[in-house]
């Protein structure tokens, strides 16, 4: 789906301020109040905007260290029931499925260094995980962002 530059100054506003209403955003873009319910319909029902809910840092509730821990799993049975395990664990945030050495990468997060063993370990025991490694990350220089994207798709 493209998005024009109304689109894409709504998603910047929500994201700048993610508690703006429609009317204060109809307000500051200059466009009627129906237009700006209109387009964040539209662009939720075509999976633009996947949600609104706040943004969450890990470190905010203790959780200092962040991880990738890549897996190797065994395909007799497939990604679905080793993904729904992982998704047991509370300490990861994503689970991919990917190309290369791994069959799977994970962002984890974790207390401390020794709180990210317990994690692991956690990990290891999902039934089909064969094999795990771990890379720590040391800072963040380019967190997530998708805002790049809107602003050249609505262009």
């Amino acid at each position: 789906m493209t998005i024009d530059q109304l689109d894409a100054r709504l998603i910047s506003l929500l994201a700048e301020e993610p508690r703006i209403g429609v009317l204060e955003s109809s307000r500051r873009l200059n466009v009627a109040r129906g237009t700006v319910q209109a387009r964040l319909d539209r662009l939720a029902a075509r999976g633009v905007i996947v949600g609104y809910g706040p943004q969450i840092d890990p470190a905010a509730l203790g959780y200092d260290v962040t991880a990738f821990v890549t897996l190797q799993i065994r395909q007799v049975s497939g990604h679905v029931p080793v993904a729904d395990r992982l998704a047991l664990v509370p300490e990861v945030l994503e689970v991919h499925t990917i190309t290369g050495g791994g069959d799977m990468l994970c962002r984890v997060v974790a207390r401390s260094n020794a709180d990210l063993q317990r994690v692991i370990d956690l990990i290891v025991d999902v039934e089909g995980v064969v094999r795990t490694s771990s890379v720590i990350a040391l800072d963040t220089p380019v967190p997530y962002r998708t805002l790049p994207l809107v602003a050249a798709a609505g262009t």
